[in-house]
């Protein structure tokens, strides 16, 4: 079986997307199974599983970056072809909207109950626990560093891409599992600040979502949105820079 590297990202971003955001929805809406639970254990635990599934599912086909910040980076040092940079990212935003979407669906119900709109806003998107835009930054910044820089040590060449003459470097199915353990651990250890989105889509994607969403007072915080977009981006092309320059 093969499947287009690019819907294979667009695949595993979903995933990524509706485990990761389903686990937030579960513990912060009303009249769920899990409100009331440790919810952050439970968060930080949830997305590492879910980046393992989108992983797991994709690896073969696309390398399974699932992030733009990740794409970056490995195409700063060198491991990954600029040419096919767009189209990841463009998958990663595409598949990180519908599977927020579909999460939005499945807990609808609980929606509808919920009147904290900051509730709501926190299962598509991200935000700071002390709002200070520089601070804000740097931890976005140093969050994505640790993963990319992690990935780059896990990527292997397990994907040729036809139309472009490079070896490509992504992760597959071996590699799910320790990059699980990557993610849940930078969530343990510095997603106390921002909520650690460390991937740009995975944060603009649902944002965009919730946006759209037919509720009077929402407020998807544009004002702060850069932060996990340009902070995760940065870090990604920094760890890729220190990987060339000093591995």
């Amino acid at each position: 079986m093969t499947i287009d590297p690019y819907l294979a990202e667009f695949i595993g971003t979903f995933f990524l997307l509706l485990l990761g955001a389903g686990v937030v929805a579960n513990v912060n809406l009303k009249n769920t199974i899990a409100e009331g639970q440790t919810p952050w254990v439970l968060i930080t635990s949830a997305w590492g599983f879910a980046v393992f599934v989108g992983v797991f599912i994709s690896g073969q086909f696309s390398g399974a970056h699932l992030n733009p910040a990740v794409t970056i980076g490995l195409a700063v040092a060198d491991k990954f072809s600029w040419a096919l940079v767009p189209g990841y990212l463009l998958a990663q935003v595409l598949g990180a909207m519908m599977g927020s979407w579909i999460c939005y669906i499945t807990y609808i119900d609980h929606y509808r109950a919920t009147q904290d709109e900051a509730a709501i806003r926190s299962t598509f998107c991200t935000g700071p626990a002390i709002r200070n835009l520089k601070n804000n930054f740097f931890s976005e910044f140093i969050g994505t560093f640790v993963l990319v820089f992690g990935v780059l040590f896990i990527a292997v060449p397990n994907i040729e891409i036809e139309g472009v003459m490079v070896e490509n470097f992504g992760l597959g199915a071996l590699e799910a599992f320790p990059v699980a353990l990557l993610v849940w651990v930078i969530g343990m250890g510095l997603g106390g600040t921002t909520g650690y989105a460390i991937n740009p889509a995975r944060d603009f994607g649902p944002r965009l979502v919730y946006q759209l969403l037919p509720r009077k007072n929402k407020d998807a915080d544009w004002p702060y949105a850069w932060i996990p977009i340009l902070g995760p981006i940065a870090g990604g092309a920094f760890a890729g820079l220190i990987y060339t320059f000093f591995i």
